[in-house]
């Protein structure tokens, strides 16, 4: 057929082939989800096993699968491992180098009232270049000291932190998930940047100190758990170093601290540039040379390189770490992440294969006969993955690979909100077989049923009102 003759695939008529994908689909995602339940494989083995799987059940050539699912790693790897690779580095300064422990004791002066409200400010700061299980640890101990010193519920404080971090890590590039979404869907990061952060205010607010309010009804605990005892052998340890800020992480090799202005100017360089590079993309001609300058500071390698750039001296040679230090630093931030890439690429070949089998066609021709759109999908997936694996990961590479055909050709504003749909969905309803849950659990001390009440509550009223919010902006872009 030549191609003035040829047809979207959306629009045949279903076939038994798209019967055969659906099933082998689903097939699939139940294999990688008894793999990681079950048998407790590693993510990144299970994806793959299931990439496979999918691959040889989709009808795709023997000699062609390792080539389908190869390609649909790279793809995702080429732009976001370079993302989370920087991303690391920057957090990892910004905690040694004491910058964290100061935005913390700049923002928790003022009133005891004004504590849950400023928790959650401090878990958005810390929580965009962080990610979520460095930004809990970092600010565990912040949180048990403030319940002590001010006799106040830990769930009072602990909500709004955990509200923060985890919205971020949802949301908002750079984290993996949201990362990985925008590469598979080819959103703009810009855009997704600057919706994400308007979306996440208003869902901070409520999740956190709102929720906090409830949650500490409903479990009214004090300091306790493994979170105690890292406050209390923090605050020890400082007190021996004549430290007087509690929870302080700083390396004891550092001999000055940043000021807070640097360490912000550092945290939000990156965010400044990406928002300035959407700004220019809706406002600027394309010829001109602003236009040219801003597009290449805003890609988030430019933009994040910079900023890994500039905390080498403000979180690095300023507070006394010699070159060898800053490059021993930079190496250790890589080695936690290395698991999280590894499971973003193999999502990206699970995504590829899914694709090339003809699943996404098959879903997509589901989707226009129910009429439903990308994002509700995308949403509805990633729910379903995330109660199935407790991977927020996982649920957003594989939605994001599944809705990825009834994305074609939609506006970058539409696109943007399917990427924070689908981070919404896989937030939703955390429970026991997330590792965050346990996480959560033993740092406040609390038991199954109360963690379920507070975090995995909170971690519902994020996925829903992410929805809400993606649904009432796409009225409007």
């Amino acid at each position: 057929m030549g191609v003035h003759g040829a047809t979207n695939p959306v629009d045949e008529p279903w076939n038994s082939h798209d019967t055969q994908v659906l099933i082998v689909a689903a097939l699939g995602i139940a294999i990688v989800v008894v793999l990681i339940v079950w048998a407790k494989f590693h993510a990144f083995l299970a994806l793959t096993i299931g990439a496979l799987c999918v691959g040889i059940g989709s009808g795709i050539p023997l000699d062609k699968v390792t080539a389908s699912y190869e390609l649909g790693v790279g793809g995702v790897l080429g732009y976001v491992g370079i993302l989370i690779a920087l991303g690391a580095m920057l957090g990892k300064l910004l905690a040694d180098s004491g910058g964290a422990d100061i935005v913390v004791s700049t923002i928790l002066r003022g009133r005891p009232a004004t504590l849950p409200w400023k928790m959650a400010l401090i878990a958005g700061i810390i929580g965009i270049p962080m990610f979520f299980e460095i930004g809990l640890v970092l600010l565990i101990p912040i949180v048990m000291l403030a319940v002590r010193r001010t006799n106040t519920p830990a769930m009072r404080l602990g909500i709004p932190a955990l509200a923060g971090l985890s919205v971020l890590h949802g949301f908002v590039p750079p984290h993996p998930g949201p990362l990985a979404a925008i590469g598979i869907l080819g959103a703009n990061v810009g855009f997704t940047l600057a919706i994400g952060l308007v979306i996440a205010i208003p869902t901070v607010i409520v999740a956190g100190p709102l929720f906090g309010r409830l949650a500490a009804r409903w479990v009214p605990i004090g300091a306790a758990g493994a979170g105690l005892a890292v406050s209390e052998t923090t605050a020890e340890s400082n007190k021996e170093k004549g430290i007087q800020q509690a929870g302080a992480s700083q390396d004891p090799i550092a001999t000055r601290t940043p000021s807070f202005a640097w360490t912000m100017t550092t945290i939000l360089l990156p965010l400044v540039l990406m928002l300035a590079k959407a700004a220019a993309d809706i406002w600027l001609p394309k010829d001109t040379t602003a236009r040219t300058v801003l597009d290449f500071l805003g890609d988030p390698v430019v933009a994040l390189l910079l900023a890994v750039l500039l905390a080498m001296v403000t979180f690095g040679t300023s507070v006394g770490f010699s070159a060898s230090v800053l490059a021993t630093k930079i190496g250790q931030s890589l080695l936690p992440i290395v698991g999280v890439v590894f499971i973003v690429g193999a999502g990206g070949g699970f995504k590829q294969v899914l694709i090339d089998g003809g699943t996404g066609t098959a879903i997509a021709k589901i989707a226009l006969a129910a009429s439903l759109s990308a994002l509700v999908l995308g949403w509805m997936v990633a729910v379903l993955i995330r109660l199935a694996t407790g991977s927020a990961t996982v649920a957003t590479v594989t939605a994001a690979g599944i809705v990825a055909p009834l994305a074609t050709g939609l506006a970058p504003g539409q696109l943007s909100l399917v990427v924070l749909a689908i981070g919404a969905g896989s937030l939703f309803f955390s429970h026991v077989n997330d590792a965050g849950f346990w996480l959560v659990k033993e740092y406040f001390g609390m038991t199954v049923g109360q963690t379920i009440k507070t975090w995995s509550v909170m971690e519902t009223i994020i996925s829903v009102m992410g929805l809400g919010f993606t649904l009432l902006f796409s009225l409007f872009l």
